[in-house]
């Protein structure tokens, strides 16, 4: 079952919502010149450019990355 708290979907890695993959956007858009991530779905900017056209394996592998971001924390 998916989290409505977009923070939770990224702690747990639960990012569907009925087989399709739900946007990591959290509306904090502000990126991180260090390290070229959005601060708030912590995305690339290809990423984010590429979500909409995205096919749903595609964006379970954004999401993948991004779990994989956080960990490196």
């Amino acid at each position: 079952m998916a989290s409505s708290n977009p923070t939770a979907l990224v702690m747990t890695g639960d990012s569907t919502v009925a087989g399709h993959a739900e946007s990591p956007c959290i509306n904090v858009c502000v990126m991180n010149a260090g390290s070229g991530l959005c601060e708030g779905c912590w995305r690339t900017l290809d990423e984010i450019a590429a979500w909409s056209s995205a096919s749903d394996e595609q964006k379970r592998s954004i999401w993948q990355h991004i779990l994989q971001r956080r960990k490196a924390l």
